[in-house]
């Protein structure tokens, strides 16, 4: 994916203002102050490209040609912080997180961070699992929660990463205020991957309390509907993954299917209560769950269901409406 030019200009000068030569005492003395300004309106999309970015222009930087017209073969540079996780040298970054104490300036650096649970360097991902719970500790967790939205929905495709280093992320998403912060990005959240943020965070009870206030009140329909569904199913299904699997061994066909794995919900509100809401919600794709739902447990329903499904039968969408229809003739034939 393409940077932005001028995103990529100011993050190019701030690198460049935050390792500023210094002549007399032969040392690059770091200030990274202009870099962390810079970061701080970076979108967190190609991540990747934005870290090659950077760690390209302190090459350039430590290595660059008036330094060696100087005669200076070798550079003694102080500790660069948070810059220095985008080092191309792995003991840079294993020493960043092992010095890091204070809580990430922005979510462009936590999200850097977090990427270090993948890095190729086994030392330096193991840096990150002990580092990243206290600084997420220390972090602002609005800034957690928008790292969160970005990286749960890819989490699965890390190679490098294992069940420790995924742990890790379920615990930052255990803390109490980042908790707090991420339910309230997932009912405001307008677009984006909300659906999937939720039942990756359902590895987790912690959003468990809140999944009756998720499905009245969030913006999205897509992620109103899976927890509709969630509520209805008393359980939580995620992927974790893909994994071949043999299609006909005979000629060698095989096909990369998701792995699913689930969770039991205890559901406090009544199955009837929670199908009444969802048959008048604003969305078609909350309402023929509705419709869905209601047909499975027409059995063992009282005289409501009539009326539910005649609301359903006369609903605007016709994909509702059908099942609506199909619950009438239902009930007909129970006659």
């Amino acid at each position: 994916m393409l940077l932005n030019e001028s995103l990529k200009q100011e993050v190019t000068l701030a690198v460049k203002k935050s390792l500023t030569f210094d002549i007399m005492y032969q040392r690059i003395r770091p200030d990274i102050s202009p870099f962390v300004v810079a970061t701080s309106t970076l979108p967190l999309k190609s991540l990747k490209e934005w870290e090659r970015l950077i760690r390209r222009e302190i090459d350039l930087l430590v290595y660059r040609s008036d330094n060696k017209q100087a005669g200076i073969k070798t550079i003694q540079i102080g500790s660069l912080s948070w810059l220095d996780l985008c080092h191309a040298d792995g003991f840079r970054r294993e020493r960043a997180l092992r010095t890091l104490t204070v809580g990430a300036p922005n979510s462009f650096l936590f999200a850097i961070a977090i990427r270090k649970l993948n890095d190729w360097v086994p030392q330096v991902r193991e840096a990150a699992r002990e580092a990243l719970p206290s600084i997420a500790l220390a972090s602002d967790p609005e800034v957690i929660a928008n790292v969160l939205f970005i990286t749960l929905p890819y989490w699965n495709s890390w190679g490098r990463a294992g069940e420790k280093e995924r742990r890790v992320l379920t615990d930052i998403i255990s803390i109490e205020n980042v908790t707090t912060s991420l339910k309230k990005k997932l009912i405001c959240a307008s677009s984006g991957p909300a659906a999937t943020v939720f039942t990756q965070a359902g590895r987790t009870s912690v959003l468990d309390n809140f999944l009756s206030e998720i499905a009245e009140s969030c913006v999205q329909p897509s992620l109103r509907a899976r927890v509709y569904r969630c509520l209805f199913e008393g359980k939580i299904v995620w992927s974790e993954g893909l994994e071949w699997q043999w299609i006909d061994k005979a000629f060698g066909v095989r096909r990369r299917l998701p792995v699913l794995k689930e969770r039991t919900l205890t559901v406090s509100r009544p199955f009837i209560e929670t199908l009444r809401l969802a048959i008048v919600d604003r969305s078609p794709m909350v309402r023929r769950i509705a419709g869905e739902m209601l047909i499975k447990e027409l059995e063992n329903m009282n005289d409501e269901a009539f009326t539910m499904a005649t609301q359903l039968a006369a609903d605007i969408s016709e994909s509702v409406a059908e099942r609506g229809r199909f619950a009438l003739a239902c009930l007909e034939k129970a006659q």
